[in-house]
């Protein structure tokens, strides 16, 4: 159901409640706008680095392993680099 919202003396507008209940926005949330075709369309945003996301995303699809402990982490670097100084040597 469309909504009818007032442009407020700096720009601002209030999404009605309902709207923001369908697309899952929270107070904080990044919008994307842009005008096309002479509308002006609102899109949802993520605001982090890449790297980041795709780290949340392949935790979401289960492609972990750990927990590590500060001890299991520090000998498997130090195992990691035995095997690049081994492969220098040979």
């Amino acid at each position: 159901m469309p909504s009818i919202i007032k442009v407020k003396e700096k720009g601002q507008v209030t999404l009605p409640a309902t709207i923001r209940e369908q697309i899952g926005l929270a107070a904080g949330d990044f919008l994307e706008a842009r005008v096309e075709r002479g509308k002006i369309t609102l899109e949802p945003k993520e605001m982090l680095p890449r790297g980041i996301v795709q780290g949340l995303a392949d935790i979401r699809r289960g492609r972990i392993f750990g927990p590590f402990t500060a001890g299991k982490a520090t000998q498997w670097l130090k195992d990691e680099a035995g095997k690049g100084s081994k492969a220098q040597r040979a």
